[in-house]
């Protein structure tokens, strides 16, 4: 059954009605098991569940009233029952895989709600690549609610999109089907001074009465961020540190704390509830993006609780931050969040609630995995031609094309270089001193070249700039279509040989992340879809994931899930530096600045 089919509370209260007072038979019942009642926060043995039409019709010791002749009998034996997991700020595309293929990845690890924000294909497709997206969000048999996408570009005026989300966009979606909310404002020098672009989106979102996903990217927790507060954003997934968990709470903001493929920002912050001692409710655990190879090899929600509970958490808070508290932020309480009557019948059973084992995962009423294996079918969109070409590139790239000239009669240069920093989305403003030869600036030490390929409108722009931190060794090069919010082409290399032949090759493939060395192709994702997605299985997908992370060590970088590091460069709403198609950018004041220093 579908998003867009399934009953409402409403819509099925008689039989719910009938079932909790033993007039008619309920459909399942788990019975014998331990009752998590994240209300509460109560682990309460001997208790059984009674679904009808997947939905919760009764909770109590014994539900043997609710019992015909047909009921399903899921037997608990003594584990406990928790409300199947909600992801409460989720980039899909990040997972390189399409809703369908997303949902089939995650559903074994009990996540049954996710909300989404589908602002990668926003800027290469625009509002129909959301419309896309969300509909196939709506085909599949657990709960992916749409957040509106609210910035392409993220920053005016520091970037260019393939297409622009307007205010008209934002409220026309807002009368969709699924749409949940507007999804993280990354503008937030924009609503700081009153863009009325950005107010008028958030506006549009207050006047629907959903929820303004938030994105304050920036350490100046003064009047800069009362400010964005002001404006409206309700939720904040940007922090990483206890006092930035702290000032969004005191606030009235949710504080969505991370753990992604590359995002560890759950350990710094969770002591706000641990060692603080504040109240938890306003507190999300969430993990932003998720590469393939996270999913399926580490897992999804579930690894969030997990992590949060080996920094101290109580299991049963950090259950709570991963159900009860995302479903009543996004004013979804009475239905998803809790095993209560009424709500959708979306349960895990687990033996553990520490270490987590997924072991039955029930989403409205239906069994859809056991033992990590997903039991349902994963409807696909049918994907338009269109959506499947969407790399333009003017002309095949050369070695020249990614030459940083020298200043006349220079020996060496000091040079503005981007700072990647291991398990942070933040970079750094770094100066280091580099050689040159023939009138070139090289690539030398941990310092490697970085470019920005325009492959939206086929102006053949190339942008190019220096990164520091990921240790690359000998000729190499690696190259993304996923190049977060922009999604031009990203390509870092120590050789500009081999940059053109990686640039060359996503191209001609349509998209995709690959790594040359030496002149030789090491591994290759395609991602035919906006140049971000693959509709193949997650575990076809995370092979050559695992693949690709290999050929990285294998050319030097050591640093935790790099990729994710890799395909961030060109954010230009997190400090300090990226790049962008329109020169480097220094996020801290919102100004171009110069590669070369002197």
């Amino acid at each position: 059954m579908t998003q867009a089919t399934f009953p409402s509370w409403p819509h099925v209260a008689p039989d719910l009605v009938n079932v909790a007072a033993g007039r008619a038979p309920a459909d399942t019942i788990i019975t014998g098991g331990i009752w998590v009642n994240v209300h509460t926060r109560e682990a309460l043995p001997d208790h059984d569940i009674a679904i009808v039409r997947g939905r919760i019709a009764f909770v109590g010791p014994s539900a043997d009233h609710c019992k015909g002749p047909d009921t399903q009998i899921i037997r608990a034996k003594g584990r406990y029952m928790i409300p199947g997991l909600c992801d409460g700020h989720m980039h899909i595309e990040s997972g390189m895989l399409t809703p369908a293929e997303f949902a089939r990845a995650v559903i074994p690890h009990g996540t049954t709600s996710m909300f989404t924000d589908p602002h990668e294909i926003a800027n290469v497709l625009g509002l129909e690549g959301v419309r896309m997206m969300h509909d196939e969000a709506l085909m599949q048999p657990v709960n992916i609610f749409t957040q509106m996408p609210s910035c392409a570009p993220s920053a005016p005026g520091m970037e260019t999109t393939g297409f622009e989300i307007t205010a008209d966009d934002v409220a026309e979606a807002m009368h969709w089907e699924g749409i949940i909310g507007l999804g993280e404002m990354m503008n937030f020098p924009g609503v700081i001074n009153a863009d009325p672009q950005m107010l008028a989106e958030i506006a549009a979102t207050q006047n629907a009465g959903k929820t303004v996903g938030g994105h304050y990217a920036s350490p100046d927790l003064g009047p800069a961020f009362a400010a964005y507060v002001a404006g409206g954003p309700a939720d904040d997934h940007e922090g990483t540190c206890e006092a930035d968990a702290i000032a969004r709470m005191r606030q009235g903001m949710r504080a969505m704390i991370r753990l992604g493929s590359a995002w560890y920002d759950v350990e710094s912050q969770i002591t706000a509830i641990t060692e603080r001692g504040l109240d938890p409710r306003n507190m999300i655990l969430c993990t932003d993006d998720c590469h393939s190879g996270t999913l399926v090899n580490d897992g999804h929600m579930n690894r969030v609780v997990r992590h949060a509970i080996d920094c101290g958490c109580d299991p049963l808070i950090a259950l709570q931050m991963a159900t009860i508290n995302t479903a009543t932020h996004f004013g979804l309480e009475r239905d998803i969040g809790s095993l209560t009557p009424g709500r959708r019948a979306d349960v895990i059973l687990t033996s553990d609630l520490k270490t987590l084992p997924i072991e039955t995962v029930i989403a409205r009423g239906q069994v859809v995995a056991e033992n990590g294996t997903c039991l349902v079918d994963c409807p696909h969109y049918d994907w338009p031609p269109h959506a499947r070409q969407t790399v333009n590139m003017a002309r095949d790239l050369t070695a020249d094309d990614f030459t940083i000239t020298a200043p006349a009669g220079a020996n060496a240069v000091t040079a503005n270089v981007i700072g990647v920093v291991e398990n942070q989305a933040p970079t750094k403003a770094l100066q280091f001193e580099l050689p040159v030869t023939e009138g070139r600036v090289t690539a030398h030490g941990d310092v490697a070249q970085i470019a920005l390929v325009e492959r939206h409108r086929a102006t053949g722009g190339v942008v190019n700039a220096l990164v520091s931190g990921f240790g690359y060794t000998g000729k190499m090069a690696m190259a993304s279509t996923v190049a977060h919010d922009s999604h031009h082409m990203i390509v870092v290399g120590t050789d500009t040989d081999q940059m053109a032949l990686a640039a060359n090759h996503l191209k001609q493939l349509g998209g995709g992340i690959t790594i040359f060395k030496d002149g030789s192709e090491l591994a290759t994702i395609d991602l035919p879809i906006a140049g971000l997605m693959s509709d193949n299985p997650a575990q076809d997908v995370a092979a050559k994931t695992d693949a690709m992370m290999q050929a990285m060590r294998d050319c030097g970088c050591t640093l935790n899930n790099a990729y994710m590091q890799h395909s961030l460069l060109a954010l230009v709403v997190i400090p300090e530096l990226r790049i962008s198609d329109l020169g480097l950018v220094d996020v801290r004041t919102f100004e171009f600045m110069d590669v070369i220093v002197s």
